[in-house]
């Protein structure tokens, strides 16, 4: 798809009918509708509540584009653009096939998407949206959930992500992309990567291999295998790697391929997930992949046992693999990541991690107990930059979970990426733990310190033993944090953030600290709160979706520094 026209202020549109022509009705769940290509992009009406129609666009006879989008019934939410133009035919055939009740949604012919469905020469991407937020990565419009294939190359940070074209709910998946040379400040870009006949483009990773971007990505049809295509241009565009796939597997469960380079046996290595265990390959040159071993869960020959690493209340997903150093040492050990769905620790989708030695071809984990990257509820799919500059490990997750994502309160767009963390490892008590420290790009975003609670800020709390902190509004609405000194927690409370979208957000997550907090810093977002502690032992992530913003802060046993954001 060409890149779209992105822009933040208000565009007014030149629209025009899709047709003249009334649709053609052919049976109770089944319509074609024939378009005269007079624009760029045929705007599709949605309405979220409504079943996906299933929809082919067609010329002469061959089928252009099949996609999936909730074609609007009696009400228009929003508008979504399907780039006709780049067909290079003047007549198209839209063939729809419709899901849902007729009893409930009455005749196809008065259904609404008839009449508001229109074209234009440009797509209007303002951002209307109360809850977008203001300093973190969000698509130009429509879904997103997990960061795929990030890079960093030439001085420029390359984020794709699972995106859905057609509708602000998960659907279509495809490759979006965006770009940034800060890590804060992000450019939408063309469609990197989109579905093709081995189906929906899943997750995946990129390595930077000489002046060549390699993308890994799972290709979601009747079975999920693995497919491969290469950027001469930086990663902007991509063309498929003509032998997919080079992985394929009898197991349902199988994707999200994760590839670096390992400088320790001069070979690539590749990690996937499936099922509930981890897969690890190798290759000496990105096409023909050996099989080496597997981690996560064994049974024993002779007694049957199954022998578990981690949690696994759920489908493993999303894995990344990485040499860390470890804080105030000379030595260095291996992270896996692995991210789960359900089974976090307050319900739904959370990240784990493992830690342990890798030799290129086996992962050896030192530890037999969960546990958890960041302690809050929408922090998931947490993978990191390939090439990062200064042998930094810079991660993003995806700012949802699942068990409420496709309802969050918003339409225009759904979902954002957490802000960068850098991770790197530190031991307590014999143990050794994942670091989580924001990255210091984000000290560029501090602004004058303020005394007023601003609805986007950094706070940083210098801590004086245990320590409360209430954020609340004029409607009664409030998150409350707390770290108790004795017990070694952090907790926070959004029970009283509006929540009536989904009975699984009201929650309380608690994190443990791995000895004393000395200092706190919390980024508040639209939609988001951020807390960490600036030693890097723990790290919270939450949704919050006030009807106003918390403007109100109260503070016990510490003090409180606010910086405006200043973007």
């Amino acid at each position: 798809m060409k890149k779209l026209i992105v822009t933040m202020m208000t565009v007014l549109l030149t629209l025009t009918g899709a047709s003249a022509q009334k649709p053609q009705v052919l049976g109770k769940s089944h319509a074609m509708q024939r378009v005269e290509v007079k624009g760029k992009y045929l705007l599709l009406p949605i309405q979220e509540r409504e079943e996906n129609a299933n929809i082919s666009i067609i010329a002469a006879g061959k089928q252009l584009q099949a996609l999936n989008a909730k074609l609007a019934v009696d009400k228009v939410d929003y508008y979504v653009p399907v780039d006709i133009a780049r067909f290079g035919t003047k007549d198209l055939l839209l063939d729809i096939n419709f899901q849902g009740d007729r009893r409930f949604t009455g005749a196809m012919k008065d259904f609404i998407c008839w009449k508001e469905m229109k074209q234009s020469d440009t797509f209007d991407t303002a951002n209307r949206e109360k809850f977008r937020p203001s300093y973190h990565h969000t698509p130009a419009y429509g879904w997103m959930n997990d960061p795929n294939g990030m890079f960093y190359k030439d001085g420029v940070y390359h984020l794709y992500y699972q995106w859905n074209p057609y509708g602000s709910q998960w659907e279509n998946m495809t490759w979006g992309h965006s770009t940034s040379k800060d890590l804060i400040h992000w450019k939408s870009q063309a469609t990197a990567i989109e579905p093709d006949a081995l189906g929906a483009i899943f997750s995946g990773s990129c390595v930077v291999d000489g002046d060549n971007v390699v993308a890994f990505y799972t290709s979601a049809g009747k079975s999920q295998i693995q497919s491969m295509a290469i950027s001469k241009d930086n990663g902007m565009t991509f063309e498929k790697y003509a032998g997919n796939p080079v992985l394929v597997s009898t197991e349902e469960d199988f994707r999200d391929p994760k590839a670096f380079w390992n400088p320790d046996i001069q070979k690539w290595n590749l990690v996937l997930a499936v099922g509930q265990e981890m897969r690890i390959y190798s290759s000496p040159n990105l096409k023909d992949w050996t099989y080496e071993s597997s981690f996560g869960r064994t049974i024993e020959a002779l007694s049957g046992n199954i022998d578990e690493y981690g949690c696994h209340d759920g489908v493993w997903e999303c894995p990344d693999l990485m040499k860390l150093p470890v804080r105030g040492t000379d030595k260095q050990k291996w992270m896996l990541i692995c991210n789960i769905n359900p089974g976090g620790p307050f319900g739904g989708s959370a990240t784990q991690y493992f830690i342990g030695n890798f030799d290129g071809h086996k992962f050896t984990c030192e530890h037999r107990d969960t546990r958890w990257m960041d302690y809050g509820k929408d922090h998931y799919a947490t993978v990191t930059f390939d090439n990062a500059p200064e042998d930094r490990k810079i991660a993003l997750a995806w700012m949802s979970n699942w068990q409420y994502a496709n309802q969050v309160p918003t339409k225009q767009f759904r979902s954002a990426n957490s802000v960068p963390r850098d991770l790197d490892l530190f031991e307590h008590n014999g143990q050794t733990y994942c670091g989580v420290t924001p990255s210091k790009e984000l000290d560029a975003l501090r602004g004058k310190v303020v005394t007023k609670l601003p609805k986007t800020c950094e706070i940083v709390v210098d801590v004086k033993g245990s320590t409360e902190i209430v954020l609340s509004n004029s409607q009664g609405e409030q998150v409350v944090m707390k770290y108790d000194a004795a017990q070694q927690t952090f907790s926070m409370d959004r029970t009283r953030s509006y929540a009536s979208f989904s009975e699984a957000f009201p929650c309380e997550t608690v994190a443990p600290t791995y000895g004393d907090i000395k200092q706190l810093r919390i980024f508040i977002d639209n939609c988001s709160i951020e807390a960490f502690d600036a030693e890097g032992k723990m790290a919270m992530t939450n949704l919050v979706f006030p009807n106003e913003p918390y403007n109100n802060i109260k503070v016990k046993g510490g003090k409180a520094t606010i910086y405006e954001i200043k973007n």
